[in-house]
């Protein structure tokens, strides 16, 4: 084979080059590292992970469960890029439309805003000014496909967007494409103390908001706060293990915390805090939801099970959303509840008797 004379080599690699240089991309200077995170997160680019594992749309929603507010902490008023938020510290009722978001492999592994581990494939996710932990129903009015999630984060940041869905939830409404409208419900303690959750609806006294602006498409989501997920499990004392003595009515002085009751209740949280959650008012003779439940007494008269109610609160305001007073053959029963299980109930009443030197009654109701 003839070769190529030396001479033509040096003006034909000159021209290779000079056509390398003319149609070569400019080379990326890089993005530089982005800033700490703070609490809540920065709106930011985000994506689902390399690897999906399958079957994503088999996951269960969330399962809703009575969880106290937390005080402070997550709940308290914040400042998120020149945007102040004042969250809800009561149990409301909320009703919102507007853009929902997702966001995934950038905070999957990382504490939230409670302190819990973000997990893009649970069923969660977060939202601006719910107080947390709570539980949502989000619906995608476009397909009418709708998941329940809980609320354990601070987030989205977009002017527009009412809530940042986790991977799997999003992929469950189909709106990894980006962000789209949705309907957006808080359920609330008497949803999940009577079982409304499970049909729906949007409660008649309902503060019912509309984001405004909402924001371009953004694929795929803007990355929310970090889940937070507080995961307080309440406690819940059933006394009355026994059968409740012959009702005999309570003196009109305000009864001791054991009128009434099956075990001495004396020891009743010695050391616990006083907020006065004893203040509002127990649900009386509401329909029960299903499920598990912990008596801390049975009385002949209203004004007995309220008045352990009361002084309970005073000590474990933790109970505020689970207890509720039911009208049962003949006797006001104070009840905290409801627990999915047999364990789960007898996991809170051991926790009970510890701190509280209370031997609780589980109750089964179907």
């Amino acid at each position: 084979m003839r070769m190529p004379s030396p001479l033509l080599l040096p003006p034909l690699l000159l021209a290779l080059l000079a056509a390398g240089c003319a149609t070569r991309a400019p080379q990326p200077s890089g993005d530089p590292a982005p800033a700490p995170r703070p609490a809540g997160g920065w709106p930011d680019k985000d994506g689902p992970d390399a690897v999906i594992p399958p079957d994503l749309h088999k996951v269960p929603d969330a399962q809703p469960r009575l969880e106290p507010i937390r005080k402070g902490g997550p709940n308290k008023p914040y400042e998120v890029l020149g945007q102040r938020y004042e969250p809800m510290t009561e149990d409301r009722p909320l009703v919102e439309r507007g853009l929902a978001s997702w966001y995934g492999r950038k905070f999957h592994g990382r504490p939230t805003s409670t302190g819990e581990v973000y997990n893009m494939y649970a069923m969660s996710a977060a939202h601006p000014t719910m107080p947390l932990p709570s539980y949502a129903r989000v619906r995608n009015p476009k397909n009418g496909r709708e998941v329940i999630v809980r609320v354990n984060d601070r987030g989205p940041f977009h002017k527009g967007r009412v809530i940042d869905l986790s991977y799997t939830a999003a992929l469950k409404l189909d709106l990894l494409r980006g962000v789209a409208p949705v309907e957006v419900e808080r359920i609330t303690y008497e949803d999940i103390r009577t079982g409304a959750w499970m049909r729906g609806g949007t409660p008649a006294d309902a503060t019912v908001l509309s984001a405004a602006e909402p924001a371009p498409l953004f694929v795929p989501g803007a990355a929310a706060g970090a889940p937070e997920q507080t995961s307080t499990a309440l406690l819940r004392n059933p006394p009355a293990a026994t059968p409740a003595p012959t009702p005999t009515p309570p003196p009109a002085p305000a009864p001791s915390l054991a009128a009434g009751a099956q075990t001495d209740p004396a020891a009743l949280l010695a050391g616990g805090s006083s907020s006065g959650g004893g203040e509002s008012t127990a649900r009386t003779d509401a329909k029960i939801a299903p499920g598990f439940w912990l008596q801390l007494g049975a009385y002949a008269r209203l004004d007995g099970a309220e008045t352990m109610r009361r002084q309970v609160l005073e000590r474990l305001d933790s109970l505020a959303p689970l207890l509720a007073v039911v009208r049962d053959k003949g006797l006001h029963r104070l009840q905290a509840g409801p627990y999915a299980s047999r364990d789960d109930a007898r996991q809170a009443a051991e926790r009970l008797r510890l701190e509280l030197a209370l031997t609780p009654l589980v109750v089964e109701r179907r």
